[in-house]
């Protein structure tokens, strides 16, 4: 308890004309350090790895073990991953985060996360989270910087985080759905197992008439509004725009402006 009383943190905000310090932040550290107790003395845990914002944090647990078990523990701090854009860290406490679980993160998702990853940081996190060579990853910074609307760096990022934690062929079917989605893959092409990665994410439809196909997918709010957009040339299927109410096939992709898509199905 001294040693938290001592630290930077607290000292700074605890006191008279101080901010203060809530008791959650305070007993904060005091709980993760028994949870590496914990750990230690259920599973023979000695190594805890944290980002460097967490390293006075975990030391409370190397304390606690010594103190309490007379053993020894360790723990390896990280330096944190900043998003470059917003300035804010990569972490579960962050808007948006992500999981490795893909009854958390689909795969889909996971795939996109990585894919809409800014011109700034793409670089740093291809030197972080994939196993790219340095020749490889210098070659797509030159390729970005002089194309940086192909997203070349982005779309490696994607396919090989997505690879390391859910393996070569799912990575492969939601890069290809991904891509199919904005016409770098014709729709006809994808695989089965794509189509049903694609059925996860995006509104479907039962309808074979694209008028009725808009408004009960959502993309359309009434049936003068879906034919407004069809007559406009806001619409195509299966990555061709359509000026005429057409039947539907089976599976079908609908999309409507450049980013609102629906299956038929």
């Amino acid at each position: 308890m001294s040693q938290l009383l001592d630290r930077e943190f607290v000292k700074s905000r605890v006191g008279e004309g101080k901010s203060g310090l809530s008791y959650a932040e305070f007993s904060y550290s005091l709980i993760q350090g028994y949870d590496f107790l914990h750990l230690f003395r259920t599973r023979g845990v000695t190594l805890q790895l944290c980002g460097a914002d967490q390293w006075g944090n975990s030391l409370s647990g190397v304390e606690l073990i010594r103190k309490n078990e007379s053993a020894e523990a360790h723990v390896w701090s990280t330096p944190l991953i900043i998003n470059k854009a917003t300035g804010k860290k990569f972490g579960k406490s962050e808007g948006g985060a992500i999981w490795l679980d893909e009854n958390k993160t689909s795969v889909f998702k996971y795939y996109q996360f990585w894919l809409n990853a800014d011109d700034k940081g793409v670089i740093d996190y291809l030197k972080v989270y994939t196993p790219l060579e340095k020749e490889e990853i210098d070659r797509l910074e030159t390729a970005t910087k002089k194309n940086p609307g192909a997203r070349e760096a982005q779309k490696a990022l994607a396919y090989e985080t997505t690879k390391l934690i859910h393996g070569a062929d799912r990575a492969e079917n939601a890069r290809n759905a991904s891509a199919a989605l904005f016409g770098d893959t014709p729709f006809e092409q994808l695989l089965k197992e794509e189509i049903e990665m694609l059925k996860g994410e995006l509104p479907t439809t039962a309808s074979g008439d694209l008028v009725n196909a808009l408004v009960t997918s959502g993309l359309a709010a009434s049936n003068s509004e879906a034919r407004r957009l069809i007559q406009s040339g806001a619409v195509s299927v299966n990555g061709t725009k359509v000026a005429d109410e057409v039947s539907l096939s089976a599976p079908s992709l609908i999309k409507k402006g450049k980013n609102s898509f629906a299956l038929a199905v």
